[in-house]
Order: C-alpha cells, then sequence, then structure tokens
C-alpha cells in the first residue's frame, strides 16, 4: 500500500535547545499518522520498499533506544511496522509522543528522541537520506559536530512521498 499525498500530511513540530540537546531550531520534525497499512506477515517491508523508492535506505529494524539521544550525522525516519510506544522527542521533558503501527516520524539531525515505554510487539524500520551515517550522541555536541549537523545536506526526498512530498517543501522553508 503506497502512501498518498491526498490523504498524507505531517503534524510539524518545532523544538529549540533543551539542556545539552541541540534539536534543530531550523528543520521541524514531520509526524505522519497512519502512513502506511501494517497487514500481513511482514508489515516492516513496506515501510523498507517505500522508503528505499524515495531514496531514503533502510538499515535496521528494531526498537528505539530508551535513553536520550541524537545524531550528528544524518536526519532518520522511524516507521512503526508493529506496536506501540510512547517517545519523547527533544530531550529531557521535552514533547511526549504516542505512535502506533502504521506511523512514521522524521527527525532532522540533532533531534533528541528516547522510548519511554513500548508494547512487546513494538517494531521499528530506520532509514537514513544516502551517504548518512548515523552516530549516537548522548552529550551537548562539540563545536565540530554543530558545525557538522548546520552543514548536513538536505535530503533530496520525503521518505513517505518521495520527490514532491512534505519533507522538501517544509524544510526547505524553514
Amino acid at each position: 500500500m503506497e502512501a498518498s499525498a491526498a490523504l498524507i500530511q505531517p503534524q510539524v513540530i518545532q523544538l529549540s535547545k533543551n539542556g545539552w540537546m541541540p534539536n534543530n531550531e531550523h528543520l521541524p520534525v514531520l509526524r505522519y499518522r497512519k502512513a502506511f497499512g501494517v497487514e500481513g506477515a511482514d508489515p516492516a517491508a513496506v515501510f523498507e520498499a517505500q522508503f528505499q523508492r524515495n531514496g531514503w535506505p533502510p538499515q535496521w529494524r528494531d526498537g528505539v533506544y530508551d535513553f536520550h539521544h541524537y545524531h550528528s550525522t544524518a536526519h532518520e525516519v522511524l516507521g512503526f511496522a508493529g506496536g506501540h510506544a510512547k517517545l519523547v522527542i527533544g530531550g529531557e521533558n521535552g514533547h511526549q509522543l504516542e505512535v502506533h503501527a502504521g506511523d512514521v516520524v522524521v527527525l532532522p539531525t540533532g533531534t533528541g528522541h528516547c522510548k519511554l515505554e513500548a508494547s512487546s510487539d513494538f517494531l521499528v524500520v530506520g532509514a537514513y537520506p544516502p551517504d548518512q551515517h548515523w552516530d549516537i550522541c548522548r552529550s551537548a555536541p562539540s563545536q565540530e559536530a554543530a558545525d557538522r549537523m548546520r552543514h548536513l545536506p538536505f535530503p533530496n526526498s520525503d521518505p513517505v512521498l518521495g520527490g514532491e512530498g512534505p519533507l522538501t517543501t517544509i524544510w526547505r522553508l524553514a
């Protein structure tokens, strides 16, 4: 089941620096509710195929770490293929999100995220733009990391809806 631009518009969540968590004051988090159907024996494969088709090669299937962290070397898309969870984005006392199978969240570089709780069947597909490889940062960024995040290239497409998807417009206007 492919996503349809006419039906799917993301929630835009703007974050700012929060303690040691840099977040991304220029690029908002995008949250797509019910972006994909999750029927069948391998719903994660639906996310992987769509992310790949839209230029965000999938790199893993797992969950979300239960500690606050961010990535200084990559933008990240999380596709929720199973179960449900409560996440916090933006660092301690940040913005809480309840996510469910079928949802997608796009995190710009520097955005803090952490799992608070999850169902036993919680499953996430993680993907990144080409030539971006994730790191795990658990403290304030160095000057080098801050510069790297500031100059990280924009992705060429929206992981859910492709080249004409909302990410390309929303992030370029930010």
